[in-house]
């Protein structure tokens, strides 16, 4: 799979999340707010964009969806900070979000359960070869690797690392 390059300006990869990426429900300063990104050296061909974060170290059925973002439009290369709120304002007109796994639109941030260990928080932004992920805002983050996975032209990744004392 080609690769291409993504960053944060909160946080260098395999670093510490900064606490306004963490679980408001963590009580520690949370403030369930997505981090700014932005990337770069997409293959041509790139007609859309999707980001994914997901917890591979979630208890449970084997890992937790944090926000799920489809048809970024293939012009846009960076997301501001706080462009996960629940209502999605700061997406790009034709973006929209899917529910996390918490049940609710919109970035939830990270929040392992207490003496869990250190999760991996994996941001990936997907290089898409289609301008609609032929999914709405109603379906489950599982689906959109069955359904976007012959469709990915490149995937750029960033972790972030959290962990509950």
């Amino acid at each position: 799979m080609a690769t291409f390059t993504l960053r944060s300006e909160t946080f260098e990869d395999g670093q510490v999340l900064p606490a306004a990426h963490r679980g408001a429900a963590t009580g520690l300063g949370g403030k369930d707010e997505s981090p700014p990104l932005g990337w770069s050296g997409a293959p041509a061909g790139t007609r859309s964009y999707a980001v994914t974060v997901f917890d591979p170290d979630a208890p449970g059925r084997g890992g937790f969806w944090h926000w799920t973002v489809l048809d970024i439009p293939a012009d846009v290369t960076s997301l501001a900070a706080g462009a996960g709120s629940p209502r999605g304002d700061g997406l790009p007109p034709g973006a929209f979000q899917l529910r996390n796994d918490g049940g609710s639109a919109g970035y939830l941030g990270a929040a392992p359960p207490k003496g869990h260990g250190p999760h991996r928080y994996v941001i990936t932004v997907h290089a898409l070869n289609v301008e609609k992920s032929g999914l709405d805002a109603g379906a489950s983050p599982a689906k959109l690797e069955a359904k976007l996975g012959p469709n990915v032209l490149a995937r750029a990744s960033l972790t972030g690392i959290y962990e509950r004392h």
